[in-house]
């Protein structure tokens, strides 16, 4: 079993900066590919950005790219998500996956891949 807890969330004038955090714990696989998520009201959860187990590559979704930086220390089996420059429609809850197994780039940016999801982080941008 794995248990993924996301931190960092919180409310933010637009241009501003946080950082989220996903601690992850138990079984191996979590080397695997971690990949970061977010859902706004009314809207079906989204890709935004996934990492390589060994944290060499990324792949972000367009609308976040040059704002967003996604990164991780598997010593600390932690993902974190340097988000800077937000925007308004940044506002979501965001989530960490663990993905197992081993898929295409396209087959990372669905929520197939991923076995295990934490309980999800808000983030509000204001105007």
């Amino acid at each position: 079993q794995v248990q993924l807890v996301e931190s960092g969330g919180g409310l933010v004038q637009a241009g501003g900066s946080l950082r989220l955090s996903c601690a992850a714990s138990g079984r191996t696989f979590i080397r695997g590919v971690m990949g970061w998520f977010r859902q706004a009201p009314g809207n079906e959860r989204e890709f935004v950005v996934f990492i390589s187990g060994s944290g060499v590559s990324s792949y972000y979704r367009d609308s976040v790219k040059g704002r967003l930086t996604i990164s991780r220390d598997n010593d600390k089996n932690t993902v974190y998500l340097q988000m800077n420059s937000l925007k308004p429609e940044d506002t979501a809850v965001y989530y960490c996956g663990a993905a197992g197994g081993y898929y295409t780039r396209n087959d990372y940016t669905t929520a197939g891949p991923y076995d295990y999801w934490g309980q999800g982080t808000q983030v509000t941008v204001s105007s």
